[in-house]
């Protein structure tokens, strides 16, 4: 990934406050069109990806040339995954700690164990 691409993926995040936020009533995320657009189209790739991986299973493709192709999908999931946080981290994470819900630190620790397993 170039230094380009980069840049343009963090323009994505920027988006203008409001309260989606803060714990009171339903959390929504506040994604630039731009952002869930990025994010819709690599999610259409893994989900092409998956599909491939299936066919390949049903029609008896080397085990080796199939893990390959599992380890493909999930190094894509796992940046679909990093773009979502860099995203909350930047945004959602910022307000909710100015607003005073430390809590969030320990909402965002379980949330990234889980991506780190």
């Amino acid at each position: 990934m170039n230094n380009r691409i980069i840049n343009d993926e963090s323009k994505e995040h920027s988006h203008a406050s409001d309260d989606c936020c803060v714990a009171a009533g339903p959390r929504k995320s506040h994604h630039s069109e731009q952002m869930k657009d990025n994010l819709t189209k690599r999610l259409n790739r893994i989900e092409g990806q998956i599909r491939g991986v299936k066919a390949m299973i049903e029609k008896d493709t080397y085990c080796d040339d199939v893990l390959n192709q599992i380890a493909a999908a999930q190094s894509a999931l796992n940046s679909v995954g990093k773009l979502l946080l860099e995203g909350h981290m930047k945004s959602c994470i910022v307000e909710r700690i100015q607003a005073g819900e430390s809590e969030v630190i320990d909402e965002l620790l379980v949330t990234v164990n889980k991506l780190m397993k």
